[in-house]
């Protein structure tokens, strides 16, 4: 089978007709859904369309599914956050409740912060989200994790380094 060149518009079209019915058949067997389905076989192609310079596709039911799985655990991810932030919200007094602009914000914050912390490791996400969220001092972070003062010092840097200098 001779790669598939998405380079030009052609190709991507070529790529869409051959494909999208087996994507979206997938993605409605995966997230039980056709609506959310749907929004995720579009949003794949356009992950692809985004790419500067696309490479030949050997494979593209493989390289559609590695694109759309990414993006099934973003949308799955940011469900929880929202489910998480909509509970701590019904635990607060009604005249502390933030308006529904202010929520929605929020919710957006959250969630480009979740995006940025996405690739580090577990330890690192957790000592930032501890100092930031719980207003943990860096000591308590320490004994709470098991690691040295130093590390939590170099975890909280690294994540925010991550949170300032990611594109």
């Amino acid at each position: 089978m001779s790669p598939l060149s998405c380079a030009s518009g052609a190709g991507i079209a070529a790529l869409y007709a051959d494909h999208h019915g087996w994507l979206l058949g997938w993605l409605r067997r995966r997230l039980r859904d056709s609506v959310d389905a749907a929004d995720l076989a579009q949003d794949t192609f356009i992950r692809l369309l985004s790419k500067d310079a696309p490479p030949p596709i050997q494979e593209p039911r493989a390289l559609l599914t590695t694109i759309a799985q990414g993006m099934v655990a973003n949308l799955q991810r940011r469900r929880q956050l929202e489910q998480a932030y909509l509970q701590a919200l019904a635990a607060l007094p009604e005249p502390l409740a933030p308006s529904p602009e202010c929520r929605a914000i929020v919710l957006e914050t959250l969630c480009e912060i979740d995006r940025l912390l996405d690739g580090l490791p577990g330890k690192v996400r957790e000592a930032f989200l501890l100092s930031q969220l719980d207003g943990l001092r860096q000591g308590e972070i320490a004994a709470r994790l098991g690691v040295s003062l130093p590390t939590v010092k170099r975890y909280i840097a690294r994540a925010l380094a991550q949170c300032c200098f990611a594109e």
